[in-house]
């Protein structure tokens, strides 16, 4: 067990709490392996009715996945325990999906990357008004992973693809509309809400705290990002942008220029590839794809360099614009693995 999540049972529930506040809570390859123990462990224990996952501190739920030291592993030419980790956190996450027993989730402050595949699967996800999820991987070079295509994918109109290349910040409401969240409750009844789920292990104690979701900002936008972002290709969203005259327009495509263009056009062919039928499965198997080969052939390492490690914000894309990228190449981030094919 890592000191940085605390696993136990308390009263009728399980519980599961991320305890590296100082590092925002974010989630190392021992917090994905102590979380599928514990699923498994409590999966046929009859004292267990349902499971509580949060977290300490007052900033993040889960701000990410560890990353600096995929970078300097990376780096070294060892890319193995990176693909191990994404392989076994992409099979926790689908796990927590697919749990017979509730699953509630409580997420506060920053929910990002790691954080989503812990919170954002389960049945039962709550947020508050301090909330803030996102999806930012395209920042740092790598596709919306941990089944986070398929919850883009469900998203109303072209929210999914706005959403996953900018990496933009959804409060409360905007995570409820897209899909990311089910529930807002003020975080002060938060506490109380929990000792009730704990002592009586009945999950219809939820009804009793709900409350009116506050208004989603990303309603007032929905026509516009619908016809912004339903381009075809990644370069013609870019000339659309150009071509409005909107603030939002202008702010998006600042965002986006910042961003790799290879991740952003294979995270567009992911999330469309989903949209007819949303199955986290296929995400999963689809990402993993890109994952396993993003050290050696994609963004990812120098993302990293930039964002995290040099923190000069100034990454050197393998392309500098979405013009000087092939579609083989985005095809050849997700072509099948073969034997290295993710397994459930």
């Amino acid at each position: 067990m890592t000191s940085d999540i605390s696993i136990r049972t308390e009263g009728r529930a399980g519980r599961i709490t991320l305890t590296r506040p100082k590092s925002l809570n974010a989630l190392s390859y021992d917090m994905c392996k102590a979380i599928a123990a514990a699923l498994d462990a409590w999966d046929t224990d009859p004292s267990v009715h349902l499971i509580l996952i949060d977290a300490d501190g007052d900033r993040a739920f889960c701000a990410g996945g560890d990353i600096a030291a995929i970078y300097h592993q990376g780096k070294a030419g060892d890319y193995a325990e990176a693909r191990q980790f994404w392989a076994d956190e992409y099979r926790m996450n689908n796990r927590l999906a697919t749990y017979a027993k509730p699953i509630v989730s409580f997420m506060h402050g920053f929910v990002m990357g790691g954080g989503v595949g812990v919170g954002c699967h389960v049945k039962h996800r709550i947020v508050g008004d301090t909330t803030r999820i996102a999806m930012p991987e395209c920042g740092i070079g790598l596709v919306p992973d941990v089944g986070g295509t398929a919850l883009l994918a469900a998203a109303p109109g072209h929210l999914g693809e706005y959403l996953g290349l900018t990496g933009a910040r959804m409060d409360a409401g905007d995570a409820i509309r897209a899909g990311f969240a089910d529930h807002y409750i003020a975080e002060a009844a938060w506490d109380d809400l929990k000792t009730q789920l704990i002592e009586t292990g009945d999950i219809t104690a939820l009804t009793a705290t709900l409350h009116p979701a506050p208004e989603a900002s990303l309603t007032l936008k929905q026509d516009l990002i619908d016809e912004l972002f339903s381009a075809d290709t990644l370069t013609a969203l870019f000339d659309r942008l150009e071509a409005n005259s909107s603030d939002f327009a202008a702010d998006t495509l600042k965002s986006l220029r910042h961003h790799a263009p290879l991740a952003m056009a294979t995270s567009m062919t992911l999330i469309r590839r989903q949209r007819p039928t949303p199955d986290l499965k296929d995400a999963l198997t689809w990402e993993y794809r890109c994952t396993y080969r993003a050290q050696e052939q994609g963004d990812f390492l120098e993302g990293i360099r930039a964002q995290v490690i040099d923190k000069d914000r100034t990454p050197k894309w393998t392309h500098a614009s979405p013009a000087d990228l092939t579609q083989a190449e985005v095809d050849r981030m997700i072509e099948p693995l073969g034997d290295h094919e993710l397994r459930f």
